[in-house]
């Protein structure tokens, strides 16, 4: 296995850790609910009047950060999907699945609950990420796609 140290970026993924924490932080201090994407994305499939807004805003946030960052900061993120379509398609609905099933995503758990010291996020968190690891190696080592 060799490290590719051109993608090592340790202040920039600190920075964004800490934008993130502040901003999770922030959205319970002044609205008192968790900052999930899943639970905020599927608001918008079942929308409230009230809430469509400020949903559709976190989410058009999201998605253009990305873009803000190549523009205005010249950052520009290199993206190697070694996987075809169909896997990923796949992946991305039994991502969706487990977010429903475990009653909320990466985020509001490992995020959120883990810092409020949940015991339920624990034990979410740690399938989420168990059954990651679980499915890396076994696709990759044993399978071999």
């Amino acid at each position: 296995m060799q490290i590719d140290w051109f993608s090592f970026t340790p202040i920039p993924s600190l920075l964004g850790g800490m934008i993130l924490g502040v901003a999770a932080a922030l959205y319970v201090l002044l609205h008192g609910r968790i900052l999930g994407i899943s639970g905020i994305v599927s608001g918008l499939l079942h929308p409230k009047l009230t809430d469509t807004a400020w949903r559709l805003s976190l989410v058009l946030g999201l998605v253009s950060a990305p873009f803000m960052a190549a523009l205005f900061f010249g950052i520009f993120p290199v993206v190697e999907i070694e996987s075809d379509w169909v896997a990923i398609v796949i992946a991305g609905l039994l991502v969706g699945f487990g977010a429903h099933y475990g009653s909320g995503c990466t985020s509001g758990h490992g995020i959120c609950g883990l810092s409020r010291l949940s015991p339920r996020s624990l034990v979410a968190t740690l399938s989420f990420m168990g059954a990651g690891f679980l499915t890396v190696f076994i696709l990759r080592h044993l399978i071999g796609v």
